[in-house]
C-alpha cells in the first residue's frame, strides 16, 4: 500500500512550502503541478523538488495535467491526499494516520473527509488561528482511494468529477466522514484550511478563488477566446469582468459553506512547525 500527494497550485507562494512540508513524511510519492504561477511558487516547489527525491515537479497549462499523473494509480492499492496551496495538516497526527490506513482501516471507503478549521485568520504572534470548524461548516475530501475504482479519466482537475469506473461495491457516496465521530482536538486527521487568508505574495485581497478547472473551462470557452483576442488587439492583462465574476462567485460560495457556526481560536502551532 502507498500514499500518493496530489498538489495543484497557482501563485501560492505564502504557504505552498508549508502545505507540502507537512505531508511530506506522510507520502511515499508526491505529485506537484504548477498551473504557470507567476509568483515565487514554482521557484520554491523547484526547491523543495531538489530537496525531497519522493516529490514529482512540473509547470502545466491545463490543470487535467494534475489527474492525469494520477490515472496510472488506479486499480492499485494506492491513497491519493489531496492538498492544496492553502491545506496545512498535521503532519505528527499523520503518522499516526498512516499507520491505520496500511493497517487497511479504511478499505470500504472511496473517500475520507477529515476534520478542518477554515481560517479568517492567522496571528503569528500568538501562533493561533481563528476560523469556522467543520461541522458545522463543510468539509473537504482529503483522501481518495484508488483500490476502489478501475479507471478515472477525463477529470478537468485532479480528483473533480470526470469519467469514473468503480469496482463492485464501490461509489462517489463510499465515505468515512471521520469528521462526524473526532472533534478537531481528537482527529488523526486534521487540516488548517487558510483559505480566507492571502495566499500569493502578490494578492493582497484574500479573498477565496475559484477552481482551476473552473478558470481552465472559461478560457477554453467561447468568450474565454474573445476575451484574449480583445485582450491582445488592446494590449491589456488578463482579468476580465466574466473572470472576475468567477472569482466572485467562488468567494461568495466559500464564505456561505467554510463560515458556519461560532469562530473558533485554535492552537497553530503543529501546522506551523
Amino acid at each position: 500500500m502507498r500514499i500518493v500527494g496530489s498538489v495543484l497550485v497557482r501563485n501560492e507562494d505564502v504557504f505552498v512550502e508549508q502545505a507540502i512540508r507537512n505531508v511530506a513524511a506522510f507520502c511515499d510519492r508526491i505529485h506537484a503541478v504548477d498551473h504557470v504561477s507567476t509568483d515565487r511558487t514554482w521557484e520554491i516547489i523547484q526547491e523543495l523538488a531538489a530537496e525531497l527525491d519522493h516529490l514529482d515537479a512540473r509547470r502545466a497549462r491545463h490543470s487535467r495535467v494534475s489527474h492525469e499523473v494520477l490515472e496510472p494509480y488506479a486499480g492499485t492499492d494506492t491513497w491519493v491526499i489531496r492538498v492544496d496551496g492553502d491545506e496545512l495538516y498535521d503532519p505528527t497526527r499523520l503518522g499516526a494516520f498512516r499507520e491505520r490506513l496500511v493497517a487497511g482501516e479504511f478499505a470500504s471507503a472511496f473517500r475520507i473527509l477529515g476534520t478542518v478549521l477554515h481560517a479568517t485568520e492567522l496571528d503569528r504572534e500568538q501562533v493561533t488561528a481563528s476560523g469556522y470548524l467543520s461541522p458545522p461548516s463543510r468539509p473537504i475530501s482529503a483522501l481518495y482511494n484508488f483500490g476502489a475504482v478501475e479507471s478515472w479519466t477525463g477529470a478537468l482537475e485532479r480528483l473533480h468529477a470526470g469519467r469514473v469506473r468503480f469496482v463492485d461495491g464501490f461509489d462517489w457516496d463510499a465515505v468515512e466522514p471521520l469528521y462526524e465521530r473526532f472533534g478537531w482536538d481528537d482527529s488523526s486527521l486534521r487540516c488548517l484550511h487558510v483559505c480566507f487568508l492571502p495566499r500569493s505574495s502578490s494578492d493582497v485581497s484574500g479573498a477565496p478563488r475559484s477552481n482551476l478547472g473552473e478558470l481552465d473551462a472559461y478560457r477554453r470557452s467561447p468568450l474565454g477566446t474573445v476575451e484574449r483576442a480583445v485582450r491582445k488587439s488592446l494590449r491589456r492583462p488578463a482579468g476580465s469582468a466574466a473572470q472576475v465574476e468567477l472569482r466572485a462567485e467562488g468567494s461568495s460560495w466559500k464564505k456561505e459553506k467554510y463560515r458556519r457556526g461560532e469562530l473558533v481560536t485554535v492552537d497553530a502551532v503543529p501546522f506551523l512547525r
